[in-house]
């Protein structure tokens, strides 16, 4: 049987860009995900790229770097992937101090402009003036996630990888073994979001990823217009995952609910008219774990009707997925200590913006290159 240089686990943009960075590097790739079509954070992502949000030295450069990228990834790609720049409306509660507020995003690489309600209500005609203190406005990348996953995809295949639908069930050291099959190579790395903890479980490494359940309506295409993507300027999702990881040993006991679950008012409007509003965030310990989605979808409902009324009532469906965090928000990289030949990439809070320039270094790195960004990332 064929031996490949690396096997990457996971279908989603982060583990599609990096075989496609490993295979143009040369390398023989062989990419594993479960489905054929993954229903994965990717695919129920809002597909924003907050490449104004690096607020350290390290992450203003890959910030950097994105923005760059993404302005010929259709080029290069073959495929449309729907890049464009759009208003992000970072909305701020009425409870909330609004010069507070802004003063928390200084350190930003573009510092997003502090509006009035009126200001705010002019940029984003559904928003209900009454239900917000002000806003913050930055311009704001956006592409489509599932087309750029799948346009990278494409672009590895034509590079000569290979992909498989197939499910991995183990995590071994000289490759993985699958329902259909044992698929051998000299490198695997896992990109599997939410599972990617459980997976390397099965190979006998504990690691510090972790994965919240993350719930969305996605509407079909509807005559509502909105002008902004819409997302809080005062995210619970980041405090949720800061207090959820204080204990990893938590994680292992499969049911712990680790901290209250929250819900984050956002809503995006894709270029066909659809709509994604969400989003609930539950740390719950089982990746296999079931949510009441009817309760979900009336939590969800409400309170998105608070801040866009329009949007409360509109047809559309409940949908679910595992999203992947680390304990101090940035990605957990590179080789296991001591299982050298499996490495991991992911848990990434700022997918869409960093997973393109980190594969391109993660796969210049695994030819030789020294890479003082990977180098410091390492795990």
């Amino acid at each position: 049987m064929k031996t490949y240089d690396w096997i990457v686990v996971g279908g989603g943009i982060t583990g599609a860009a990096l075989a496609y960075e490993l295979a143009k590097t040369g390398f023989s790739v062989l990419l594993l995900e479960q489905y054929s079509r993954p229903e994965n954070a990717t695919r129920y992502s809002y597909g924003g790229l907050a490449y104004w949000s690096g607020n350290t030295p390290l992450t203003r450069l890959l910030c950097e770097e994105a923005i760059a990228r993404y302005h010929i990834l259709s080029q290069e790609l073959d495929a449309d992937i729907q890049f464009r720049e759009l208003d992000l409306l970072l909305t701020i509660s009425a409870h909330n101090d609004p010069e507070a507020t802004a003063a928390s995003y200084n350190d930003c690489a573009i510092p997003p402009r502090l509006l009035s309600v009126q200001e705010a209500c002019e940029l984003e005609p559904q928003l209900n003036r009454e239900a917000i203190s002000g806003a913050l406005t930055v311009k704001h990348g956006h592409i489509h996630p599932e087309k750029t996953a799948q346009a990278y995809i494409q672009a590895f295949e034509r590079a000569g990888g290979e992909m498989q639908i197939t499910q991995v069930l183990q995590i071994l050291q000289d490759g993985v073994q699958t329902t259909s099959a044992t698929f051998h190579s000299a490198n695997v790395v896992v990109c599997a979001g939410g599972l990617s903890r459980q997976l390397l479980k099965s190979a006998g490494v504990s690691i510090k990823l972790y994965f919240t359940h993350a719930e969305i309506i996605e509407t079909p295409a509807v005559d509502v217009r909105l002008r902004t993507l819409v997302m809080p300027a005062n995210q619970q999702r980041f405090h949720l995952e800061a207090e959820s990881t204080q204990v990893d040993e938590l994680w292992d006991e499969l049911g712990n609910e680790l901290v209250p679950p929250i819900l984050d008012v956002g809503a995006i409007q894709f270029q066909d008219g659809s709509i994604r509003i969400g989003q609930i965030s539950r740390a719950i310990a089982d990746p296999q774990a079931k949510v009441n989605s009817d309760v979900s979808e009336q939590w969800l409902r409400k309170s998105v009707g608070q801040i866009l009324p329009a949007l409360e009532n509109l047809p559309g469906t409940w949908y679910h997925c595992l999203v992947a965090f680390s304990s101090n928000q940035l990605p957990l990289i590179g080789a296991i200590p001591g299982l050298e030949s499996v490495h991991v990439f992911s848990g990434f809070s700022n997918p869409l913006v960093l997973i393109p320039p980190l594969a391109k270094r993660f796969a210049n790195f695994a030819t030789g290159q020294e890479d003082e960004i990977i180098t410091q990332m390492l795990i």
